[in-house]
């Protein structure tokens, strides 16, 4: 009866420790939307628009422009980016490409999406998406794993006709985050997120308030920048240690007997 008990109590332990770890394994809340969301776009890296993620971003351009945003992703994200194209009523066929890039400015493949698509001519808009791999907090060098930082998209026409260059379209940009949580979980961490002006701010300890007025990217998560050793693996991890304890004290109670044998003689 007292294993029991002990079982029963390790299963209502083990219900309690497992609901903060499946809530942070289900899709992580949007940012307010009360905040600025930008409405125009940069045309290179270094003057890219930023926004947070859940917000949308709106730009004008025409076609033939290259229009850029940046993004801060956090490790355990996988970010999914959607991008949508209105285009003019009369127009010839269009195809448009949504690229993103990481801190580092390396390209970063998409899992799955229609990262390009061809708009016929008389299409009123083209709708583009990419799923992103999931960020990692530490990755080997030699490798091309996305890592936590600012993170750029890039939205354009390629191949324009000539008699459409030019022509005015808006645009619509939204990044959401999955967290993906312990089971994407790695043993160490970046020393800094992987942000424009992070080495600025680093090497600003013993300068002066010019220095640090140098940074070029001031968002990030809206909890701020994970330190990557934390994840719900420790709760899983902790439960097995429990289970694992309580099932060897269940063996040796199921198999030690009834306790000393008796030293009376059999038929005294």
């Amino acid at each position: 009866m007292r294993f029991t008990r002990a079982l029963s109590a390790a299963v209502v332990l083990l219900g309690l420790a497992a609901a903060p770890a499946a809530a942070d394994s289900s899709p992580s809340a949007s940012p307010s939307q009360d905040g600025y969301a930008p409405t125009t776009a940069g045309t290179s890296f270094r003057t890219a628009t930023e926004f947070e993620q859940g917000q949308v971003a709106t730009a004008n351009g025409a076609a033939g422009d290259y229009l850029y945003w940046s993004f801060p992703a956090d490790a355990e994200q996988r970010p999914t980016v959607k991008a949508t194209v209105k285009l003019p009523e009369t127009h010839a066929a269009q195809t448009w490409r949504v690229d993103v890039y990481d801190g580092l400015r390396r390209r970063q493949a998409c899992q799955w999406g229609a990262q390009a698509r061809t708009a016929d001519a008389g299409t009123s808009s083209v709708e583009l998406a990419c799923v992103l791999r999931t960020v990692r907090a530490w990755t080997e060098p030699w490798a091309n794993d996305p890592l936590p930082g600012t993170y750029y998209v890039r939205l354009t026409a390629v191949n324009v006709p000539t008699s459409d260059l030019g022509v005015p379209v808006s645009t619509e940009v939204r990044v959401d985050s999955k967290d993906i949580g312990g089971a994407a979980a790695v043993d160490g961490s970046l020393a800094e997120p992987l942000v424009p002006g992070i080495a600025v701010t680093s090497g600003a300890d013993q300068g002066d308030e010019d220095e640090k007025g140098a940074v070029l990217s001031a968002i990030e998560p809206e909890d701020g920048w994970s330190s990557g050793w934390w994840s719900d693996r420790w709760v899983w991890s902790g439960i097995g240690a429990v289970l694992a304890a309580l099932a060897g004290i269940g063996g040796y109670a199921l198999t030690r007997g009834s306790g000393r044998p008796s030293r009376v003689p059999p038929g005294v």
